[in-house]
Formats: C-alpha cells, sequence, structure tokens
C-alpha cells in the first residue's frame, strides 16, 4: 500500500506520525496533505530504513543534491564523497544523474546512505542502448523496475512530451530549444520513429510500477527553458498543462507524485511560474531547478539559483534542487557541492522565515550577537566550518570582536554604553 492510499482511508503511517514529528504540525495534517496529494512521502517499501521526509504544502522547504558521474569522469568514491559532503551540509535528498559504466555500482552505494534518493532512469536506458534511437520501449519500463527493485525513492520520467507538444515547440522555435537531458533523448526517440513518448502513452504501466514499490514519481519539466529568452513560452506551458493532467491521474491510482519546475526564469517571472504550476497541477509539490534568473553567471550560478529559488519558495515552491558553481561547465567536485547546497539552504530557510517557519533560529543568532558570543553563533550557523575558518584567520586583538570594526564595534560600544548607564541608575 502507498503512503497515499493509506491516507486516502485516514490510516496514519509512521512515515506520516515521523514528518509530522519533524516537522513541528499536526499529524492530521501531514495525513490530509498526502491524502489530497499536496504533500509526498518518497520512501520506496525496499527501503524504509532512510529517514522518512515531507515534501509539499505547510512542510519546512526541501533541498536536493546531484551526484554521478559522467563518461569523463568516473569516480565511484569521489561521488561517495560529495553525497556524503551534501548531507553533512543539509541536503535532504540526493539524485543520481550517473551516465558512466558503472550505473548500478553508483546506484546501490547511494542507496545505503541515509536520505532519499532519486534517480533519471532513462540516462542508464539510453548509455545502454548506445543512441537515442536504438532504445526500446521494453528497456526503458525494464530499467525503471530495475530502479524501483533496487529501493529509488523518486524518478523524474518526463511523461509531459507529446508529439503534440513537441511539433508545436518545432514549429515555435526557441532560442536554447531542448536543455534537459532526459528531455531531449525522447525527443530525438520520438521524431526518429514518428511515434509518441513511451512513458506519456503507457502511464498506467509506469503508474503500475510507481504503486507496487511506492516510488514518487517527479514529473520532469523536458521543454523547462535554457535561457530567461525562452521562460513561460507556449512549450513550456502546454506540458506544465499536461502534466497537471497526468497528477491527476496518478492521484487516482495512488500513486505520489511531484512536478519539476523551469530552468531559467527571469525574476519577474518566477512568481507567476510557481502560481501556475500550483493552480494547473492541483496543488502538487513544485520541486525548481534552481531557478536561474541570469544567463551571464557561470561559476556563480549556486547565487543566481539561490535568488530565483527564495523567491520561487517563497510563492510556493516545495524543493530546490541545488545548483553549483560548476553549472555549464563541468562535473562539480567536492568544493563545489557543499558550495551548492549551501547556496540553496540560505534560499530555502530565507523562504521558510517568509512563511513563519524557523525564524527562532535567527533570533537567537541575533541574540548570540548582541551578546557576544562566538560560540553560540558558530552552532547556529548553516555553515559552521567556513565560520570558523574566518575567525581563526584573521583573529583579533579583542576577542570580543572581529577585525572588521576592532574597537569601533556597535556591539560592544553600546552594551557597554547600557551596562554603565544601569550601574550609574543603580548608585543613585
Amino acid at each position: 500500500m502507498t503512503q497515499m492510499e493509506a491516507a486516502a482511508r485516514g490510516e496514519l503511517t509512521p512515515e506520516m506520525k515521523a514528518v509530522a514529528e519533524a516537522e513541528g504540525v499536526a499529524a492530521e495534517a501531514v495525513l490530509r496533505g498526502v491524502a489530497q496529494g499536496r504533500i509526498v512521502i518518497p520512501g520506496n517499501v525496499r527501503r524504509r530504513g532512510a529517514k522518512p521526509l515531507g515534501i509539499g504544502e505547510g512542510l519546512r522547504v526541501k533541498v536536493n543534491a546531484n551526484i554521478g558521474t559522467s563518461g569523463d569522469i568516473e569516480d565511484l568514491e569521489g561521488e561517495l564523497l560529495k553525497a556524503r559532503a551534501a548531507i553533512e551540509y543539509g541536503a535532504d535528498t540526493l539524485m543520481d544523474l550517473s551516465t558512466g559504466k558503472a550505473i548500478d555500482e553508483v546506484r546501490r552505494e547511494l542507496l545505503k546512505l541515509p536520505v532519499p534518493l532519486g534517480t533519471v532512469p532513462i540516462y542508464q536506458a539510453t548509455m545502454a542502448a548506445k543512441r537515442p534511437m536504438d532504445l526500446s520501449e521494453d528497456d526503458l519500463f525494464r530499467t525503471i523496475e530495475a530502479h524501483a527493485r533496487d529501493g529509488v525513492d523518486f524518478m523524474t520520467v518526463h511523461a509531459g512530451l507529446t508529439r503534440e507538444s513537441l511539433d508545436r515547440l518545432l514549429k515555435q522555435g526557441r532560442l536554447t530549444g531542448i536543455v534537459s537531458r532526459g528531455g531531449s533523448i525522447l525527443a530525438s526517440w520520438m521524431l526518429h520513429h514518428g511515434a509518441e513518448n513511451p512513458l506519456y502513452k503507457d502511464f498506467g504501466h509506469l503508474l503500475d510500477m510507481a504503486r507496487e514499490y511506492d516510488v514518487t514519481l517527479s514529473l520532469g519539466d523536458a521543454l523547462r527553458p535554457g535561457s530567461i529568452k525562452d521562460a513561460t513560452d507556449r512549450g513550456q506551458l502546454q506540458e506544465l498543462i499536461i502534466l497537471g493532467e497526468l497528477v491527476e491521474e496518478a492521484r487516482r491510482a495512488g500513486v505520489q507524485c511531484m512536478v519539476e519546475g523551469p530552468g531559467h526564469v527571469p525574476l519577474n517571472e518566477v512568481e507567476a511560474n510557481v502560481l501556475l504550476e500550483k493552480r494547473l497541477c492541483r496543488g502538487a509539490p513544485f520541486y525548481v531547478l534552481g531557478p536561474l534568473v541570469t544567463d551571464i553567471a557561470p561559476g556563480y550560478d549556486h547565487i543566481t539559483g539561490a535568488i530565483g529559488g527564495a523567491l520561487a519558495a517563497m510563492a510556493g515552491a516545495d524543493f530546490l534542487c541545488y545548483v553549483t558553481p560548476a553549472e555549464h561547465l563541468a562535473l562539480p567536485d567536492l568544493e563545489d557541492v557543499r558550495q551548492g547546497v549551501i547556496a540553496s539552504r540560505i534560499a530555502a530557510h530565507a523562504a521558510d522565515i517568509s512563511r513563519g517557519i524557523g525564524i527562532e533560529r535567527d533570533h537567537a543568532m541575533a541574540k548570540a550577537r548582541v551578546d557576544l558570543d562566538w560560540e553560540r553563533q558558530f552552532e547556529l550557523c548553516l555553515d559552521e566550518k567556513k565560520a570558523r575558518e574566518y575567525r581563526e584567520k584573521r583573529r583579533p586583538q579583542d576577542p570580543d570582536v572581529c577585525t572588521m570594526c576592532g574597537e569601533l564595534c556597535a556591539m560592544k560600544m553600546v552594551k557597554g554604553y547600557l551596562q554603565a548607564a544601569e550601574k550609574a541608575s543603580r548608585d543613585q
């Protein structure tokens, strides 16, 4: 039985109770959200050992970190180091995007880690076929089932790309065309064979597999914009309409699902994109890549993504896929992963504050600063290690202050003045 089927029957599962406790919300609210499809708890029935995690309405904004090998860089141990670092710095989930040779080995090692794991099965199916046009429908579905059988908790499936939407996109034209890897694979296959997308055509078969293992489907945005010029165009929105229909079909089947969002969106269109998804997809959890709000910051796209992510989450997005400084340039290394996770966590926390979640930590930090309590400040930091490193490398003469203001530290001056005034008042 899936989490959604249990919730529809009014059954409060251990996973729902754990999510409610972790989030500090009523268990009944979680049950109701799961039953309605507005909250998902990714957790394959073969892998209930991972800590339950809720994504969706009324919950803390979550952060995903992408991990995985490529054809150019195949280093299993390196990917595991990056995965562990991502978890250490606060990633809530991992996604394995491996396209190297040892895809099965990477996935199975990542499944040993204590957070939900997502995959994009079409990558492995295509690598096995050598060319997108040689991919068979049976092989694609066999790969999806193999990932589910291994214990994968959520999967990206580009089921909203149809012949009609692809034809319309080709007639419309785009500056950056199709930038989704999964979307480009399927588009190439569809154009070569003159056939419908098998993930759309046989969506019912996909739902049967997802229900058997309680795999959460992450409905991918094959036509997401790859530049801010292409944002919010007809191709993107037509796919979103289709995804909304697939969300309803999944809910009727008792299958948990979320919807993936656009990649490159100018700042003034971010909120509209979130509101459209929530409206067209009936409140399904929204999983966004970034969005990146400018195209000219390679090397700093963890910042462009955090800006877009904060605004998207404030508008109602539920799940941020991190972007690293290596985006558009290279496979991220360990430091890129750390920076990407922290940037997305800043965005998620900033949005949580706007929703009335987690502000107590900020108040505690302000109090520690007033008290000149450096140890407490470090404990409250999102990246305690980096904060301590700055402090150690540039130590002040006066241990109460920092080397920025020194003896002109506003906090210390005002604190000293108030203490003196209080003493004078007592002595009168």
